[in-house]
């Protein structure tokens, strides 16, 4: 015989999702050449900032030196210019030319300068780098289609979790009904069991619902973030997520054990009346865990 007392119970829901990776960004080049060198281990850790790969810069420094000895011609003409406008020597229309040429010719020598940079490929955000898609020698063209190479963030990770808009529905139900209370913005847990039926040993948020409903399979995304400090959790790897709906206040826990199914398959469970006589009564309530 078990004594059950009223207490709050967080009541969770058992739903499938997918990992994905916190940031992912793809590299491509800013300026075309040939490629001189692959400056990475593919499948290893980057840091935002880190140089990935070196287009030959050859070209560039060429036009950046032609560049700035155009711009060195400019601003002596210009600076001569501004003493002769000022004793009226010349008009001012030529010393506004002037003025607007020497501009030109220091905007271009700044893009040049520029290019040279991006002849240095570096990674746009921290993470893991998968496999390089060229090698030494390839000709790679400014802004191609083919990403060179691919950089996730996965610590932390994200977790695409499908539910049924009809759950939602229940749910939005019970908590407009005070049956329910949420557990709050962003403080809903989610728990993880992977593939192999094993616990993740890290706890995550629930972080938003998207606003609209899937018209083919008539469900919701949801997204969780997770920590992942083992690089455990990889991209696309199933999961079943125990994410927590809300409390329910003062609610009884019947043990699995002391539920019976009647011939119409309503839970029943044996309880001691106040004449201490065990009588059958049906269980109305939730049922977790089958």
């Amino acid at each position: 015989m078990v004594t059950l007392q009223a207490e709050n119970v967080a009541l969770s829901a058992e739903l499938p999702g997918r990992t994905t990776p916190y940031l992912i960004a793809e590299v491509r080049p800013q300026v075309g050449g040939i490629l001189l060198t692959r400056l990475f281990e593919e499948g290893s850790e980057v840091q935002a900032g880190q140089p990935l790969y070196q287009i030959d810069p050859a070209p560039y420094r060429a036009t950046l030196t032609r560049a700035e000895a155009a711009l060195e011609q400019a601003k002596l003409l210009f600076e001569r210019y501004e003493r002769l406008v000022q004793s009226k020597a010349i008009s001012q229309q030529d010393y506004d030319d002037a003025r607007s040429q020497y501009r030109q010719v220091q905007a271009a020598a700044e893009t040049a300068r520029i290019d040279v940079g991006y002849t240095r490929i570096t990674a746009p955000i921290s993470g893991r780098i998968g496999r390089s898609s060229v090698t030494q020698g390839a000709l790679l063209t400014a802004s191609q289609t083919t990403a060179l190479a691919t950089v996730q963030q996965l610590d932390p990770i994200y977790v695409d979790i499908v539910q049924p808009s009809t759950a939602i529905l229940k749910l939005k139900e019970n908590l407009a009904s005070g049956r329910l209370k949420s557990a709050g913005d962003g403080q809903a847990e989610v728990q993880l069991q992977l593939e192999n039926g094993q616990p993740y040993p890290h706890a995550g948020k629930l972080q938003f619902s998207e606003v609209s409903v899937d018209e083919g399979t008539g469900a919701v995304t949801l997204r969780a973030v997770l920590p992942n400090p083992d690089g455990l959790l990889l991209p696309g790897m199933f999961v079943r997520a125990q994410l927590q709906e809300g409390v329910r206040d003062q609610a009884l826990l019947v043990p699995q054990r002391g539920i019976t199914r009647n011939p119409t398959g309503q839970a029943t469970a044996l309880v001691v009346g106040a004449d201490n006589k065990a009588e059958l009564r049906e269980v109305t309530g939730r049922t977790d865990g089958g």
